[in-house]
């Protein structure tokens, strides 16, 4: 991945390089997440984290990190790094010369006469991490030396010395086995050839994350490092280890690791770069497949998550409808309650329909579609009826109206001292977009393909869409503003400019007029829009914070005040296309160029969950985010359609 290099000079500058992560992870959830130095500044971060289902399902981390150690005519060299305090000890940094994902990391290092590479792997069908050390030059013989560190903890946590860990092991084919408390699996660490182990236990403590200190979040932790592996190379020699929760043959990394490196492809551009973190955030169990919203904190099978990025990873990505429906099937068998009688995000069931009706634009297949999903979408229309739902009520004026004291009941659901910073309760713009949207699509379904006398449904319902027809546009439309407000409370109209006005006008079924369609999008155009996605809230609101630093409580403020979301971009381009056409396509190309210039930053390779509203954008959150590779799948889709 020639597009994805750093030069010495860059690497050796922590204030650079520490801020540069790599991703890797497997359809099981496991995952190896650090910086392109190896030194961990988060509490996420580590070379070996899995989901354990003993212990609840979360994820947990196994192993740390791993150091390396060359010794050559008596003198060691120490390749690792770690932050103490204000400390790195050691330095291994300063020996590296090159860094490259292709498309897994390489990392090079030079000491003296030595050159030697580091090369990391997820394995995509186990949970392991495979890492493969060759000695390219020397000028003679070399001894590897092998530190792991060991943390056995929950991602979310820290740990410290203890007396409850046990701190020994058991030997195995070609390594050792560790498992510091009950509950957890065994951590294989094996390698390829004939390596020897002393075992040394030995706490290191005070190892801090610089990333979680800045935050103001508990930073320093201690981790059990169980003693040190050693082995011999020659110039030209290789060898590979693995970190496994099963136990393996030593004797086949090797071909492992080659055959598993084959397997992946090349990624030689950009649409090769959203195809690999696409295949990254699904996740597969038997006859149950799910998606993960972001690495490495964010969680699995979100119900909002996964309705809106689930089209852009399979269908916009490889037109893989199966996989589509595999993953909507788990969700709708998971996600029973939210979906039909209570959830925070009211607007998150209602944008189901969405997600089917951009199955059937893709496939073409409306009446085969339909007659699966059918019932859960007016299930879910069901649902919002009055009396069902006590998060929500639909009004006689048929608008819902979402309101619960103290509680954010939409996507914007930050908070700080246990109080919403944008409650939003009354009529939300988005929601009942959302919500005639789902009317329109399931009256027009079940008059196509439903019972064709006495329709219940279509008798129930047909009234109400009128009604919301008839309500929206008056309950948010400001003629004078140029704009909808974004809620509305007791005839109160919260004059906020937010991108939630979009769903209105990009949705299959808009309620709102033509020449309110136009106005929405020039004012989004011109207060909203930026070269990393629709910024939350408009600059010219006092509330607005345009930048996503500081501590907890700074950064939940900025949150949905002024940051800049790639996800919102999907929606705002497909309405300018279907305005403008193929006039739109570079404009189009100006607003998504910069995120693959990008891809050096943050999440390496990877595409952020958001971005400061304020210039010059700096990507924040999340480093791979599933929703902005999503759209950004999408936003590719939309553009071909109109290139050709």
């Amino acid at each position: 991945m020639a597009f994805l290099k750093f030069n010495k000079s860059e690497l050796v500058n922590l204030e650079y390089s520490l801020k540069r992560e790599i991703i890797a992870a497997n359809e099981s959830g496991a995952y190896c997440n650090t910086s392109i130095v190896t030194c961990n500044t988060r509490r996420y971060h580590g070379l070996l984290a899995v989901p354990v289902e003993e212990l609840g399902g979360g994820k947990y981390m196994l192993l740390s990190a791993l150091d390396e150690s060359l010794v050559l005519s008596g003198k060691q060299f120490n390749l690792g790094i770690h932050c103490y305090g204000d400390t790195y000890e050691p330095r291994g940094h300063k020996y590296i010369i090159d860094f490259d994902a292709a498309p897994v990391p390489v990392i090079t290092y030079k000491v003296g006469g030595i050159l030697f590479t580091k090369t990391i792997m997820m394995v995509p069908d186990n949970d392991q991490v495979l890492i493969k050390y060759e000695l390219l030059e020397a000028p003679s013989k070399v001894t590897l030396l092998l530190k792991p560190f060991l943390a056995f903890r929950n991602i979310h946590s820290l740990t410290n010395q203890n007396g409850e860990a046990y701190t020994g092991g058991d030997e195995i084919d070609g390594g050792m086995s560790f498992r510091m408390y009950d509950g957890f699996p065994d951590l294989n660490l094996q390698i390829s050839g004939q390596p020897t182990y002393k075992h040394q236990p030995y706490w290191y403590n005070g190892i801090t994350y610089s990333d979680e200190y800045r935050r103001g979040f508990d930073c320093r932790e201690d981790l059990l490092v169980p003693g040190v592996f050693q082995m011999e190379l020659k110039p030209g020699e290789s060898v590979v280890f693995s970190a496994s929760v099963s136990e393996v043959n030593p004797r086949g990394l090797k071909r492992k690791f080659t055959d598993t490196l084959k397997k992946m492809g090349t990624v030689d551009t950009y649409h090769d770069l959203l195809v690999h973190n696409a295949d990254l955030f699904k996740l597969h169990d038997g006859d149950k497949a799910r998606i993960n919203a972001g690495f490495s904190w964010l969680e699995t099978g979100l119900l909002r998550e996964t309705i809106v990025s689930l089209p852009g990873l399979t269908l916009y990505a490889n037109g893989n409808c199966d996989e589509f429906e595999k993953i909507l099937d788990t969700l709708i068998e998971e996600e029973q309650e939210r979906l039909f009688h209570r959830t925070t995000q009211c607007e998150a069931p209602l944008r189901m329909t969405e997600t089917i009706q951009q199955y059937i634009r893709f496939s073409g297949k409306e009446k085969q579609i339909w007659k699966k999903y059918g019932e859960t979408l007016k299930g879910i229309i069901e649902s919002y009826a009055p009396g069902r739902r006590k998060e929500v009520a639909m009004h006689p004026n048929g608008l819902l109206w979402t309101q619960m004291d103290n509680v954010a009941l939409s996507w914007m659901n930050a908070y700080v001292y246990g109080h919403p910073v944008t409650e939003r309760a009354g009529y939300q713009v988005e929601t009942n977009a959302f919500w005639y949207n789902a009317l329109c699509f399931a009256i027009d379904m079940e008059n196509k393909y439903g019972a064709k006398k006495n329709n219940e449904f279509v008798a129930r319902w047909t009234p109400v869409r009128d009604l919301v027809k008839q309500n929206f546009q008056p309950t948010f439309w400001r003629e004078d503003w140029g704009y909808l407000v974004d809620y509305v409370n007791n005839g109160w109209q919260d004059q906020a400019v937010r991108p939630n006005q979009l769903y209105a006008i990009c949705l299959e079924y808009s309620p709102v007029d033509d020449e309110v369609v136009s106005e929405v999008v020039m004012t989004i155009n011109d207060e909203l829009v930026t070269k990393r996605g629709l910024r939350s809230l408009s600059p010219r609101n006092e509330a607005y914070r345009g930048v996503y630093e500081g501590s907890q409580i700074d950064r939940d403020l900025a949150y949905h005040q002024g940051c800049a979301f790639p996800a919102l971009l999907a929606p705002y381009i497909d309405i300018c296309f279907q305005m403008m056409g193929d006039a739109f396509y570079k404009r189009a190309e100006y607003l998504t160029e910069g995120f693959f210039q990008d891809i050096s930053k943050h999440g390496v390779g990877a595409f952020s969950e958001l971005y400061d509203g304020d210039p010059p954008h700096e990507p924040h959150g999340a480093v791979s985010s599933a929703m902005s590779t999503a759209a950004l799948l999408h936003i590719e889709y939309i553009m071909n359609q109109y290139k050709k």
